[in-house]
């Protein structure tokens, strides 16, 4: 099973917002509305939008909201 995990991480590292989802066309959506949805100020200041698999929910963060 691939599980995909978007998550919005702000400058200290910290993690801001996280949607995980099994369905790869849905989490590919997901990434580019959390990299549209960052301002240039936000950038500029390390806010970073990135996608990840992973092969288990266990991996998935606990706060994550999950699309199944």
């Amino acid at each position: 099973m691939i599980i995909w995990v978007n998550e919005q991480i702000d400058p200290s590292g910290l993690l801001y917002s996280c949607i995980a989802s099994c369905d790869e066309e849905l989490a590919k959506d997901c990434h580019e509305s959390f990299q549209q949805n960052l301002s240039d100020k936000q950038k500029e200041q390390g806010w970073v939008a990135s996608l990840r698999t992973v092969n288990s929910w266990d991996q998935v963060p606990v706060n994550a909201l999950k699309l199944d």
